[in-house]
């Protein structure tokens, strides 16, 4: 039975994961099985304990209790629920609750590489995301057009940012994915090929082939490899790939946004 807690005392110590700690505060990396994320939406919410995440506390409206959030309530037991009006809970966490539910959650132990990949046969990899609606747009993407994993380097921002995760849909708890434990693209790169993977590098060169080119379709394991939104992928990660990639354009545009163009490359050379 759901343990309905009134907000009367905003600084209370329990709320700081919804209003004064930071992303990294959250994560906590120097103890990564103490560590937290934000689930925000009862979709997203649910797809999380789909996937056998563990709740611990939940901050919603009033309303929602006997409306919307009435079935996650049931799936989480006894956990606390904070709760009081709209105006008061975007005054705890200064910003607009999407559909007014929020949930802590436990960060599961991390992945190896060489777990989510064993049986894949298409990887994205990304390299330098850092753009949490991009990362959270990939994802989705990801999940969608039959990507088998995702593999981050180790620059990129954290799958588990309460912005990834809503732009995600939930879709971060749905596709395995891992971070690269040594450096990227040394030897990171010898890594995927050492299990199979021909790299495929999403960049403008003069030496591109086109992203229906069937030598591409034809190989058996692929990992695609999307860059930095700013700059693209480096020169030494397109160097050290076996193809180089390119979408055609049109109308004399150079160049998709980085979350767009994984959704056509994961379309076009997805495990089908």
């Amino acid at each position: 039975m759901a343990n309905i807690i009134e907000l009367t005392d905003l600084s209370a110590a329990e709320l700081d994961v919804y209003a004064r700690l930071t992303e990294a505060q959250l994560r906590n990396k120097l103890e990564p099985h103490k560590g937290i994320f934000i689930a925000e939406s009862t979709k997203v919410i649910g797809t999380a304990l789909d996937a056998g995440y563990e709740p611990l506390s939940l901050l919603m409206e009033r309303k929602h209790i006997t409306g919307q959030a009435a079935e996650i309530l049931e799936r989480c037991g006894d956990i606390p629920v904070y709760t009081a009006d709209r105006e008061i809970l975007e005054s705890l966490t200064g910003y607009q609750l999407t559909r007014g539910i929020l949930c802590a959650m436990r960060r599961p132990a991390p992945r190896s590489v060489a777990d989510v990949c064993c049986d894949a046969r298409r990887v994205a990899v990304l390299e330098g995301i850092v753009d949490s609606t991009n990362l959270g747009a990939i994802f989705r993407s990801a999940a969608a057009l039959n990507m088998d994993a995702v593999i981050l380097s180790p620059s990129c921002c954290d799958p588990y940012y309460r912005r990834s995760v809503r732009v995600s849909m939930g879709t971060v708890f749905q596709i395995p994915w891992a971070r690269m434990e040594d450096a990227w693209p040394d030897p990171g790169m010898k890594i995927l090929k050492d299990m199979g993977f021909k790299t495929v590098a999403m960049a403008l060169c003069d030496d591109s082939v086109s992203i229906d080119d069937p030598r591409l379709m034809a190989e058996e394991k692929l990992a695609i490899i999307m860059g930095t939104e700013g700059d693209g992928l480096g020169r030494t990660t397109i160097e050290d790939c076996d193809y180089t990639v390119k979408i055609p354009m049109s109308h004399g545009v150079d160049s998709l946004n980085v979350a767009a163009a994984s959704a056509v490359a994961f379309w076009q050379l997805g495990n089908r």
